[in-house]
């Protein structure tokens, strides 16, 4: 049974591209929130899960694919998320939209999520960060205001998620010190409204 105590909080790889640099960013957040202690988090990688294109979305037809059924579970569960994104073209990553896709509408409501965006020249992907808070939204989310984009990901983070730029290393604690707070707060009050409503799933 998982700790009603503490908020879960995954972290979704967004990008499925072979040798991606975003996946040493999202390592490295993994390492930090895991050691900051008080959630339950993991790592989501859509190259893992090898979502097919949408054709339907989950709930539509019985031909969902059993990895978009389980990412549909984690995000019902989880009580936060923290995105890591690469900017492809000015934009997010197709497979991203496409794992999104599936997902039933709302699955996102009340939660918070954090936006983390990366590239490798100087602006750290802020395109791709505006239209997933636009997406983020969409689903029910809550983007937090305190966003870090990444940029010049070469030189800011090794591939084991090594953390090699000082700036970015102080940039982290407090990001993900909001991304809890609102999470902390957010499922509180969700467990309020599920009490009010004899809802035995506490708000999750």
């Amino acid at each position: 049974m998982a700790d009603q105590s503490r908020p879960a909080i995954p972290i979704l790889l967004g990008t499925a591209r072979i040798g991606c640099r975003s996946a040493g960013v999202a390592r490295a957040f993994l390492s930090a929130l895991t050691e900051r202690g008080g959630t339950i988090t993991g790592l989501i990688d859509l190259a893992v899960l090898n979502l097919p294109v949408m054709r339907d979305r989950i709930g539509g037809s019985e031909l969902a694919p059993p990895a978009a059924i389980e990412l549909s579970e984690k995000m019902r569960v989880a009580d936060g998320l923290l995105i890591v994104a690469p900017e492809y073209k000015n934009g997010y990553p197709g497979a991203l939209k496409n794992a999104f896709d599936y997902l039933p509408a709302g699955i996102l409501k009340r939660k918070p999520i954090g936006i983390v965006t990366v590239s490798s020249g100087g602006f750290g992907g802020l395109n791709c960060l505006a239209q997933l808070r636009l997406v983020c939204l969409a689903m029910g989310g809550i983007p937090i205001p305190l966003t870090l984009p990444v940029s010049h990901v070469e030189e800011s983070v090794d591939q084991e998620g090594g953390v090699r730029d000082p700036k970015l290393a102080v940039r982290i604690g407090p990001f993900l010190d909001e991304l809890v707070w609102y999470a902390e707060a957010l499922l509180e009050q969700r467990r309020k409204d599920a009490s009010r409503r004899g809802d035995v799933s506490g708000g999750r």
